[in-house]
């Protein structure tokens, strides 16, 4: 199945698109050479956030906690469709998911169809409890290419210890209906992953998460390590085994992550954040939005790429990467995903 899944997305490639990947890989390791942000091109892929609001209140999610000193709100179509159509042509991925839950964007699906209208390929993840039978539909006429559907546990004990507020049986109900709509519709998208982030009240039930996809129907499951925010959090949450485990402890018993981090980042010469009300940010890890690039669609979106905010940005990253807050619990570089990834 997971051949299938590239075959989709090389499907989506072009020649502008191709040559645009080139160039834009090619100014990122002449930047990392010379120690001094040269960018050309466009970006590759892109994160737009639907809303902010989310139904669950998990513990180390500032959507969940309704932590943000930013507002809750959710994405102008109009104007996402205004600023979209003049990148789409060198732009590759599109991915409809930030902070939040967006399916709880009333038009979510229509938001994929303008992705999937202009030869992107979209993608998703959602807690899973608004999968109804309309909804459904709705999706998998959307043209959606991949949906991440996040199952933290294979009992409801485990499930809601992570995922607050949040009812496995929905969840897995939900799945069931979406899976049985894209056989009824004769359709070969969204491609589902059951995706399970690994702590350390659920490591035991890696095996029986696998059996579980299996016998619902995903196409393919993948175990992430969990990210959490202060040293209190990652003594409860974070699993004893190394290999489950993006930090580790330090001489003195702390955690940190386990791997240094290189005065580099890939994710800044190619893969944006533009949060629900227009402001560019650097990165996923931005979640609360301090570091603004520019804001759509007062600016368009090239001269905010290729402006001075994001040079400043990419020149104190490549001269020292700790300097910069959001950068101290980044995952580049470090192990996000437990492998290998399971095919069902």
């Amino acid at each position: 199945m997971k051949t299938k899944l590239i075959y989709r997305m090389i499907s989506k490639a072009t020649p502008r698109r191709l040559w645009n990947a080139f160039v834009v890989y090619a100014s990122y390791r002449i930047s990392r050479l010379l120690r001094r942000p040269i960018q050309w091109g466009l970006p590759i892929g892109l994160s737009v956030e639907p809303t902010t609001s989310c139904n669950l209140r998990c513990p180390q999610c500032p959507s969940g906690l309704r932590s943000f000193s930013r507002p809750t709100g959710m994405l102008d179509l109009p104007s996402f469709k205004r600023w979209l159509r003049p990148i789409s042509g060198r732009l590759w991925t599109l991915q409809l998911y930030f902070q939040g839950e967006p399916l709880l964007h009333p038009g979510f699906s229509e938001a994929v169809r303008i992705g999937h209208d202009a030869g992107l390929f979209t993608m998703s993840s959602t807690n899973g409890h608004f999968l109804t039978e309309a909804h459904c539909h709705k999706l998998v006429e959307s043209g959606l290419d991949l949906l991440v559907i996040s199952i933290d546990g294979v009992d409801q004990e485990r499930y809601q210890e992570y995922r607050v507020g949040g009812s496995l049986e929905k969840v897995l109900d939900g799945s069931r209906e979406l899976i049985r709509i894209r056989k009824q519709l004769k359709s070969k998208t969204p491609y589902l992953i059951f995706q399970m982030v690994v702590f350390r009240h659920n490591r035991h039930q890696i095996e029986a998460a696998k059996e579980l996809a299996r016998q619902i129907g995903f196409d393919e499951i993948r175990f992430k390590t969990a990210q959490v925010y202060d040293a209190d959090s990652a003594v409860k949450l974070i699993p004893e085994e190394a290999v489950y485990a993006r930090y580790a402890r330090d001489e003195s018993g702390r955690f940190g992550l386990k791997n240094s981090l290189p005065d580099h980042c890939w994710r800044l010469w190619h893969s944006p954040v533009v949060s629900w009300d227009g402001k560019v940010l650097p990165c996923c890890f931005d979640k609360d939005a301090q570091h603004i690039m520019g804001e759509l669609p007062l600016a368009d979106f090239s001269s905010i790429w290729r402006g001075e905010r994001y040079g400043n940005f990419r020149r104190a990253l490549l001269r020292d990467r700790r300097s910069t807050d959001i950068c101290r619990n980044c995952s580049e570089g470090n192990p996000v995903w437990i492998t290998p990834r399971t095919r069902i």
